[in-house]
């Protein structure tokens, strides 16, 4: 039976990662350079120690330009991008719909707690989460399954009564290495990424009630004990 759901924030709550690799391409094409998405696909969802688009660009222009230099031309255009951003189609409908469900509600990020906690107090969001997990907490972030582990643990349920929303590889990787029922929900610049054996790919939050997705998962988990 499932109790609780727990949701990825950047990409899957907030879109604040498509914006991000506009803001890179923009960069990276001022100087003449292109920054393909399978190579950015690499940090989506995680952190910059696998893949950092900083000082790759320092690197192929071979130190001529300072990376400093680099990270305030990419935060300019970031912040411009941001500036109207929403939650996601459906995500306030899915928070509301758990709580009348009675489901324990958490929150997962490899994002920093202060990086969240704006977009949290703008939407008027913090009152939902039973259970709110970022990197300030866990000393490995996604694809290592910790964060989900400790969201577990605080929410007091087991993986294969929790269902997992995420938008990104890492992050998908990290739910199903936890063990949960893994729900993936691309955005713009996830849609193509090469999602292999989760539970459920949905087109967004308002393509299915969260009372019918809950229903389909656990019928699956019935038909595979039989």
């Amino acid at each position: 039976m499932i109790k609780a759901v727990i949701f990825d924030f950047d990409g899957l709550m907030v879109d604040t990662e498509t914006p991000a690799y506009h803001a890179f391409c923009k960069v990276y094409g001022e100087y003449g350079k292109e920054l393909p998405l399978e190579m950015y696909a690499q940090c989506v969802g995680t952190s910059f120690d696998i893949f950092n688009p900083y000082t790759y660009l320092v690197e192929i222009l071979q130190h001529s330009v300072n990376y400093e230099v680099i990270r305030e031309q990419v935060d300019v255009q970031y912040r411009e991008l941001l500036q109207h951003i929403q939650p996601r189609p459906g995500v306030v409908n899915y928070l509301k719909e758990a709580r009348d469900m009675g489901l324990k509600i958490g929150l997962a990020s490899s994002s920093y707690f202060n990086w969240i906690e704006p977009y949290l107090t703008r939407f008027d969001l913090h009152g939902y989460f039973d259970s709110i997990n970022t990197a300030d907490l866990v000393q490995q972030v996604k694809p290592d399954p910790e964060l989900y582990l400790l969201s577990l643990q605080k929410l007091e349920v087991k993986p294969e009564e929790a269902v997992s929303f995420e938008d990104s590889l890492n992050g998908f990787k990290a739910a199903k290495r936890a063990g949960l029922h893994t729900v993936i929900v691309p955005n713009e610049m996830t849609s193509t990424f090469p999602f292999e054996f989760y539970d459920m790919k949905i087109p967004s939050m308002e393509a299915v009630e969260l009372k019918e997705l809950v229903k389909q998962l656990e019928k699956r988990d019935i038909a595979r004990k039989l």
